[in-house]
């Protein structure tokens, strides 16, 4: 019996193939009718016999194209109209948009075998992409995603590419990057002052030179451009770095093959499957000891961020085999965007790189590589961003209209919609005007594709905060999220939990209720309201800012807050150069002239760091943590803690006091005891720490959920996350860590938006 349906059809079903996939099932099961892009995804009419549209739905539910994602389909029945075949019909761009923004995809097996094909019109052609692979989110100006709104609208298609974008049965129909070197965008090597030097393969084959011979290329990828020298040599690492003025942070490399990272790292079942994946991001792997990798690659650590070539042109840079490992990192000054428009790369690289691979294909919106690690077999994000970005994670709590614009550092914005919550890219921190005007424009292209109103608008409570000023520029009810009551929230939305949980939040600083700054917390709560049940002690944080950039400066803080006179005879002791410094720091504090107090743990990492002489000044944000972090061993030898105290402080419930462990630590320094030995001591103190407070706080509330969530950037650090969680749960808790988004202040955003979409209908004059 002959049976219509209309089916819309949401979620990632645009820019990956949707369309000649549902005309090819159409085929298959004799259905006839129509498919379309349009404003809330693709809509089907289908007739055909009952049975055989049923056998098209399942398939799309069970097998749909391998960048798509099925969020959900509505069936409609109708009427049959007698449609005499199956068409794919031109899309429609009128309505509210519901539509989810195809993101930037790692190019595909079936790629690379065409490109490395000699009898392939397509040979060596580095834009080669399809319905499975290539640029989307980068390159889109207007919804639904069809050509004549991207870049490629300038490329007029050949006659061969022209044949495949129209042939359903094809996999580049309707890809709209589609191109070859006929009719497509080509690449284009010039000197650091614009002059040309050649396009095309000659180009390729002339970077692969001058990488060899220790130059360093800027070059134009997805999502912006990347610099590049060889990861071998270090005369020139050292040479990007003092250009870059980047002296310590890591550098991403790309590795020619998964034999060539083998050799170099550690790499498990999760690494491997990520680094291979189509988003292709950074991940953070072990090295192997006694690797021969330059030293000056990432000082001090032992772990290596690492991807794969995950364009065409990447891929083609490694067919010469005396490449095989490439630094690739943001080519932008330090504490800038990454820079992506042709003309300013030119300007800003300037002294920075010695050569430019540009290509004529347009970045409309620019995006870093992401970074992850695995801990515990699972993805933890450090920076969600490209592969990633902008595709939506789904909810169940009223968020439509809700928009929240994150953190001062490492900041991205989310904005509600429906039922997902749209995270933006990496924004970065937001103290320069240009990183704020990376901030703007992002914003307001995804708000304007979303279809939706900042009728709600959450911010941190800091008062100083850049996205405050934002906020007062846009129309909407304001509301202020604690920073550490996001984080908690943020962490139980990525777990889908809702009833109150405990949260144990690990952070570098957070503008606390009482004026203080807060970063070492265990909260009660959920998105409506939190109580803060236990807290570090405070220290004084002489210089504020300047101490967290110095942290030599915060241990002589922290030393004298806990220790008074005896912590300014031992600062003298473990810091003999700074004593006319340490006086100095010593009358702020006692006239608490610019010293805040803080209770965090990023600054605790960073006091034992100074103290055990690993990093004193901190040339990029978290060094101090991050390298004493990567002091752990693999193998833990010691098990016991240094003492410490946990006392009763009335209304503001527990205060860890660690003063007996700086006291301890102090001590064994001085008697030269290994440092490995005091960074294992040290680590298991901050665990049993809150581990003791949790479980005499919890003992006072026996019908609480013991459901807790760890949130934090401190959770980066693996044994924090690995230990915490196996000790919890031995104790009956369940442990929840992030999945989605990053534990960092780059999850912020999440969090905020939540507890905003809560507070909707509460007091507006009420504080969250």
């Amino acid at each position: 019996m002959l049976k219509a349906s209309k089916l819309t059809i949401k979620g990632r079903v645009q820019g990956v193939g949707f369309r000649p996939f549902i005309f090819q099932l159409a085929e298959k099961y004799d259905i006839k009718g129509t498919v379309q892009n349009n404003m809330d995804g693709v809509r089907i009419v289908a007739e055909g016999e009952e049975e055989s549209l049923q056998q098209m739905i399942d398939e799309v539910k069970l097998h749909p194209p391998r960048l798509s994602r099925v969020d959900s389909i509505d069936v409609v029945e109708m009427d049959p109209k007698g449609y005499q075949d199956f068409m794919i019909i031109p899309s429609e761009r009128t309505g509210k948009s519901s539509l989810v923004i195809p993101v930037d995809s790692a190019v595909c097996e079936d790629c690379l075998r065409e490109m490395k094909d000699p009898t392939n019109f397509r040979y060596r052609y580095p834009f080669i992409n399809c319905t499975q692979c290539g640029p989307r989110y980068t390159i889109i100006s207007e919804l639904p995603y069809d050509r004549p709104y991207t870049v490629m609208s300038s490329f007029e298609m050949c006659e061969s590419c022209q044949e495949e974008y129209e042939n359903p049965n094809n996999r580049r129909h309707h890809a709209q990057p589609v191109a070859c070197v006929s009719c497509g965008p080509d690449v284009e090597l010039l000197s650091i002052d614009g002059e040309g030097i050649g396009k095309g393969d000659q180009a390729i084959k002339k970077v692969q030179q001058l990488l060899k011979q220790g130059f360093i290329v800027a070059i134009k990828g997805l999502g912006g451009y990347h610099l590049a020298c060889d990861a071998l040599n270090e005369e020139t690492i050292s040479r990007l770095r003092e250009r870059k003025r980047r002296p310590n942070r890591p550098l991403a490399v790309m590795a020619a093959s998964m034999e060539i990272v083998r050799d170099l790292c550690y790499i498990g079942p999760k690494e491997k499957e990520t680094l291979q994946s189509p988003e292709s991001p950074i991940v953070v792997l072990m090295q192997k000891q006694h690797n021969q990798l330059p030293k000056n690659l990432a000082p001090g650590l032992k772990t290596l961020g690492v991807m794969f070539p995950y364009t065409p042109l990447h891929h083609l840079l490694f067919d010469d085999p005396d490449l095989r490992l490439l630094v690739m990192t943001s080519a932008n000054p330090s504490g800038m965007p990454i820079l992506y428009k042709d003309e300013e790369a030119r300007k800003g690289l300037k002294g920075i790189a010695d050569f430019i691979l540009t290509t004529n294909r347009e970045i409309l919106h620019p995006l870093d590589d992401s970074v992850v690690q695995v801990i515990d077999g699972e993805i933890t994000f450090l920076r969600r961003s490209r592969g990633y970005v902008p595709d939506p994670i789904s909810t169940q709590q009223p968020v439509h209209d809700v928009i929240a614009l994150g953190g001062q550092q490492k900041n991205t914005f989310a904005i509600g919609r429906h039922e997902q919550i749209f995270l933006g890219p990496h924004i970065g921190d937001m103290d320069h005007l240009e990183v704020v005007d990376f901030f703007k424009n992002e914003f307001h292209h995804l708000m304007k594709w979303m279809g939706t109103q900042g009728k709600v608008i959450a911010i941190d409570m800091h008062p100083q905060f850049t996205t405050r000023r934002l906020a007062e520029d846009m129309q909407g009810k304001m509301i202020e999220v604690q920073h550490h009551h996001a984080h908690h929230v943020a962490c139980m939305e990525d777990n889908q939990l809702t009833e109150p949980v405990y949260g144990i939040i690990l952070d570098g600083t957070g503008y606390g209720e009482d004026g203080n700054i807060w970063g070492f917390e265990i909260l009660y709560g959920d998105a409506r309201s939190f109580k803060r049940l236990a807290h570090l002690t405070y220290t004084p944080l002489p210089g504020g800012e300047k101490a967290i950039k110095e942290p030599w400066r915060n241990a002589v803080g922290m030393m004298i807050g806990y220790l008074g006179e005896k912590g300014v005879i031992l600062a003298n002791q473990l810091f003999k150069e700074k004593e006319y410094e340490i006086d100095i720091l010593k009358k702020m504090i006692e006239k608490k002239v610019n010293t805040p107090l803080a209770g965090t743990s990023g600054r605790l990492f960073d006091a034992v760091s100074a103290m055990l002489g690993i990093c004193h000044i901190s040339t990029y944000d978290g060094e101090a943590a991050i390298r004493l972090s990567e002091m752990m061993p693999e193998e833990i030898t010691i098990q016991e803690s240094y003492p410490f105290e946990i006392k009763e402080n009335g209304d503001q419930g527990l205060e860890i006091d660690f003063t007996k462990m700086i006291d301890h630590i102090t001590q064994d320094i001085l008697q030269k005891k290994p440092v490995v030995e005091i960074v294992q001591l040290f680590h298991q103190t901050v665990v049993t720490a809150l581990v003791e407070a949790l479980v005499q706080v919890s003992s006072f509330q026996t019908d609480w959920n013991r459901k807790v969530v760890l949130s934090g950037g401190s959770f980066h650090n693996p044994f924090l996350t690995s230990e915490m969680k196996r000790r919890l749960s031995q104790l009956g808790f369940e442990v929840y860590t992030h999945k989605k988004v990053p534990c960092n202040d780059g999850g912020i955003a999440f969090g905020q938006l939540i507890v905003a979409a809560n507070a909707i209908n509460r007091d507006s004059n009420e504080r969250i």
